[in-house]
Protein backbone atom coordinates (compact mmCIF):
# COMPACT_ATOMS: atom_id res chain seq x y z
CA UNK A 1 0.00 0.00 0.00
CA UNK A 2 2.90 2.29 0.87
CA UNK A 3 4.26 1.94 -2.64
CA UNK A 4 0.94 2.89 -4.25
CA UNK A 5 0.44 5.99 -2.13
CA UNK A 6 4.02 7.11 -2.69
CA UNK A 7 3.67 6.61 -6.45
CA UNK A 8 0.40 8.55 -6.50
CA UNK A 9 2.08 11.40 -4.59
CA UNK A 10 5.07 11.39 -6.94
CA UNK A 11 2.87 11.34 -10.05
CA UNK A 12 0.72 14.17 -8.79
CA UNK A 13 3.84 16.24 -8.08
CA UNK A 14 5.21 15.40 -11.54
CA UNK A 15 1.91 16.63 -13.00
CA UNK A 16 1.60 19.84 -10.97
CA UNK A 17 5.28 20.80 -10.67
CA UNK A 18 7.25 18.90 -13.30
CA UNK A 19 11.00 19.54 -13.61
CA UNK A 20 11.74 21.82 -16.61
CA UNK A 21 11.60 19.87 -19.88
CA UNK A 22 10.20 16.70 -18.29
CA UNK A 23 6.72 15.17 -18.35
CA UNK A 24 5.62 11.87 -16.84
CA UNK A 25 2.32 9.99 -16.82
CA UNK A 26 0.76 6.58 -16.20
CA UNK A 27 0.60 4.22 -19.13
CA UNK A 28 -2.96 2.89 -19.50
CA UNK A 29 -3.82 3.52 -15.83
CA UNK A 30 -1.12 1.14 -14.64
CA UNK A 31 0.49 2.62 -11.54
CA UNK A 32 3.72 0.66 -12.05
CA UNK A 33 4.04 1.31 -15.79
CA UNK A 34 4.87 4.94 -16.53
CA UNK A 35 5.96 6.91 -19.57
CA UNK A 36 8.04 10.05 -19.59
CA UNK A 37 9.27 12.58 -22.11
CA UNK A 38 12.48 14.52 -21.80
CA UNK A 39 13.12 17.50 -24.02
CA UNK A 40 16.71 17.77 -25.23
CA UNK A 41 18.35 20.70 -23.47
CA UNK A 42 19.47 23.81 -25.35
CA UNK A 43 23.14 23.93 -26.38
CA UNK A 44 23.31 20.10 -26.59
CA UNK A 45 23.14 17.91 -29.71
CA UNK A 46 19.72 16.76 -28.41
CA UNK A 47 18.24 20.28 -28.49
CA UNK A 48 14.57 20.35 -29.62
CA UNK A 49 14.41 16.55 -29.52
CA UNK A 50 11.59 14.82 -27.66
CA UNK A 51 12.78 11.59 -26.08
CA UNK A 52 10.28 9.01 -24.82
CA UNK A 53 11.13 6.79 -21.87
CA UNK A 54 9.54 3.78 -20.23
CA UNK A 55 9.55 3.52 -16.44
CA UNK A 56 8.73 0.19 -14.81
CA UNK A 57 8.29 0.46 -11.05
CA UNK A 58 9.27 -2.75 -9.18
CA UNK A 59 7.24 -4.31 -6.35
CA UNK A 60 9.90 -3.28 -3.84
CA UNK A 61 9.95 0.42 -4.80
CA UNK A 62 11.24 2.66 -3.18
CA UNK A 63 13.74 0.11 -1.81
CA UNK A 64 14.61 -0.84 -5.37
CA UNK A 65 15.07 1.67 -8.22
CA UNK A 66 12.62 1.80 -11.15
CA UNK A 67 13.79 0.35 -14.44
CA UNK A 68 14.02 3.18 -16.92
CA UNK A 69 14.89 2.93 -20.58
CA UNK A 70 14.75 5.13 -23.66
CA UNK A 71 12.09 4.19 -26.21
CA UNK A 72 13.41 6.86 -28.61
CA UNK A 73 16.79 5.92 -30.13
CA UNK A 74 19.53 8.26 -28.90
CA UNK A 75 23.19 8.53 -29.87
CA UNK A 76 24.92 8.62 -26.50
CA UNK A 77 27.91 6.88 -24.84
CA UNK A 78 25.89 5.90 -21.73
CA UNK A 79 22.71 4.68 -23.47
CA UNK A 80 22.74 1.51 -25.58
CA UNK A 81 20.69 0.55 -28.64
CA UNK A 82 18.08 -1.15 -26.42
CA UNK A 83 17.62 2.14 -24.56
CA UNK A 84 19.29 0.94 -21.36
CA UNK A 85 20.95 3.68 -19.35
CA UNK A 86 24.24 3.46 -17.50
CA UNK A 87 23.71 5.74 -14.50
CA UNK A 88 24.67 5.05 -10.88
CA UNK A 89 21.35 6.23 -9.36
CA UNK A 90 19.51 3.56 -11.40
CA UNK A 91 21.40 0.75 -9.64
CA UNK A 92 21.35 -0.57 -6.08
CA UNK A 93 24.47 -0.26 -3.90
CA UNK A 94 27.28 -1.37 -3.72
CA UNK A 95 27.71 -0.70 -7.47
CA UNK A 96 24.99 1.93 -7.63
CA UNK A 97 23.84 5.00 -5.73
CA UNK A 98 20.09 4.34 -5.48
CA UNK A 99 18.52 5.39 -2.17
CA UNK A 100 14.84 5.19 -1.15
CA UNK A 101 14.93 8.96 -0.60
CA UNK A 102 15.32 9.46 -4.36
CA UNK A 103 12.21 9.63 -6.52
CA UNK A 104 11.18 9.37 -10.16
CA UNK A 105 11.45 13.13 -10.63
CA UNK A 106 15.06 13.07 -9.38
CA UNK A 107 15.88 10.15 -11.68
CA UNK A 108 14.44 11.86 -14.75
CA UNK A 109 16.35 15.03 -13.90
CA UNK A 110 19.56 12.95 -13.54
CA UNK A 111 18.94 11.36 -16.95
CA UNK A 112 18.36 14.81 -18.47
CA UNK A 113 21.67 15.90 -16.93
CA UNK A 114 23.43 12.80 -18.28
CA UNK A 115 22.12 13.66 -21.77
CA UNK A 116 23.74 17.10 -21.48
CA UNK A 117 26.93 15.80 -19.81
CA UNK A 118 27.82 12.27 -20.99
CA UNK A 119 30.20 10.22 -18.86
CA UNK A 120 32.62 8.66 -21.39
CA UNK A 121 34.55 6.91 -18.60
CA UNK A 122 31.59 4.64 -17.74
CA UNK A 123 30.21 3.85 -21.21
CA UNK A 124 27.65 1.32 -22.41
CA UNK A 125 28.65 2.09 -26.00
CA UNK A 126 32.45 1.92 -26.24
CA UNK A 127 32.61 3.15 -29.85
CA UNK A 128 30.44 6.21 -29.18
CA UNK A 129 32.41 6.87 -26.00
CA UNK A 130 35.77 6.95 -27.77
CA UNK A 131 34.25 9.13 -30.49
CA UNK A 132 33.04 11.50 -27.76
CA UNK A 133 36.50 11.55 -26.16
CA UNK A 134 38.70 11.75 -29.27
CA UNK A 135 36.53 13.24 -32.02
CA UNK A 136 33.89 15.33 -30.30
CA UNK A 137 32.97 17.15 -33.53
CA UNK A 138 31.97 13.87 -35.18
CA UNK A 139 30.09 12.81 -32.05
CA UNK A 140 28.10 16.07 -32.10
CA UNK A 141 27.26 15.64 -35.80
CA UNK A 142 26.07 12.05 -35.26
CA UNK A 143 24.08 12.88 -32.12
CA UNK A 144 22.35 15.80 -33.92
CA UNK A 145 21.55 13.54 -36.89
CA UNK A 146 19.98 10.90 -34.64
CA UNK A 147 18.01 13.57 -32.77
CA UNK A 148 16.66 14.93 -36.05
CA UNK A 149 15.90 11.45 -37.37
CA UNK A 150 14.30 9.88 -34.27
CA UNK A 151 13.35 12.61 -31.79
CA UNK A 152 11.99 15.51 -33.81
CA UNK A 153 8.29 16.31 -34.08
CA UNK A 154 8.37 16.85 -37.85
CA UNK A 155 7.69 13.55 -39.57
Amino acid sequence: MQRASRLKRELSLLTTEPPPGITCWQNENQLDDLRAQILGSAETPYEKGIFNLEILVPERYPFEPPKIRFLTPIYHPNIDSAGRICLDVLKLPPKGAWRPSLNISTLLTSIQLLMAEPNPDDPLMADISSEYKYNKQLFLINAKEWTKKYASQQK
